[in-house]
């Protein structure tokens, strides 16, 4: 490659990488990892990548360095962007972010550092949100920027909160530490780690339990259609998706290796399959 091709090659601002069935899709856009439309188109692809991956069970989102998951959109980005480019940017961020949500395999976000503004859109996108232990400061500060949170965040933070908390938190754009994001349910599990390399160990080990041998990965995948999908749509509607998924997990290796482990007392070994 020549110099000038070399200097003039896209930036990987998503890293993916497959480790025993997790993926890990990394956000490195230091010092913040803030996100442009060309992150997200990466993000995007990088989803897309895993979900066709049958080697993959488990997604996981992280930021690069330990003091930032992500401060959300490029300031700068915005403030020397039209309405129009603004306006399609966040319809393909919010498509983006439902493209995860609707991939039926679980997505762990794995917050090592600072979550915020449309950093933490992204968080919510994700099925299960981890935190490492620490100084990091969570909110959806946007109000103060004279605009609201506009990648989900209205929708997703009242579905995890309630509506009158979730006004309050983005009315006031107040940012909050780790034990409250817990108490909220924003925050559903907190690691301990010396270092982020430990954390990443420590999210390594934890996404491994949804991943064969030991879990039935596509069962825990249509679990989480079957929320994420039902919980939006009337209950009768959400009663056929729950049929048609159970369906399709009825007629896998897994199901009848589960059924079969069960009767014979012994442990089940699931292929994903």
């Amino acid at each position: 490659m020549s110099h000038n091709a070399a200097e003039n090659a896209p930036r990987t601002l998503v890293h993916y990488e497959v480790r025993d069935g997790v993926a890990w899709l990394t956000l490195d856009d230091p010092p913040a990892n803030t996100y442009t439309h060309e992150m997200m188109r990466q993000l995007d692809d990088a989803i897309l990548k895993a979900r066709f991956d049958t080697a993959v069970h488990v997604l996981v989102l992280t930021g690069t360095g330990e003091k930032m998951f992500c401060a959300g959109a490029n300031i700068n980005m915005l403030k020397t962007s039209d309405p129009t480019f603004k306006y399609y940017f966040c319809l393909h961020a919010n498509e983006t972010l439902s493209r995860l949500e609707q991939t039926p395999k679980l997505v762990l976000a794995a917050l090592n550092g600072n979550t915020v503004g449309g950093g933490l859109e992204i968080a919510m996108a994700a099925d299960l949100r981890i935190a490492r232990q620490g100084p990091a400061k969570f909110g959806l500060p946007e109000v103060s920027l004279g605009v609201l949170p506009g990648t989900g965040g209205t929708q997703r933070l009242v579905r995890i909160v309630g509506k009158s908390r979730a006004i309050e938190l983005m009315v006031t754009g107040r940012l909050f530490g780790i034990e409250e994001a817990r108490a909220l349910g924003i925050v559903d599990e907190v690691f301990a780690a010396e270092t982020p390399e430990a954390f990443r160990e420590q999210i390594q080990a934890y996404a491994r339990q949804f991943c064969p041998p030991a879990k039935a990965a596509r069962a825990v995948g249509r679990i989480k259609r079957s929320v994420q999908s039902g919980a939006e749509i009337p209950f009768e509607s959400a009663l056929t998706l729950e049929r048609e998924l159970q369906q399709q997990l009825f007629q896998s290796d897994d199901a009848k290796e589960g059924l079969a482990a069960y009767v014979e007392k012994r442990q089940p070994a699931f292929t994903a399959r």
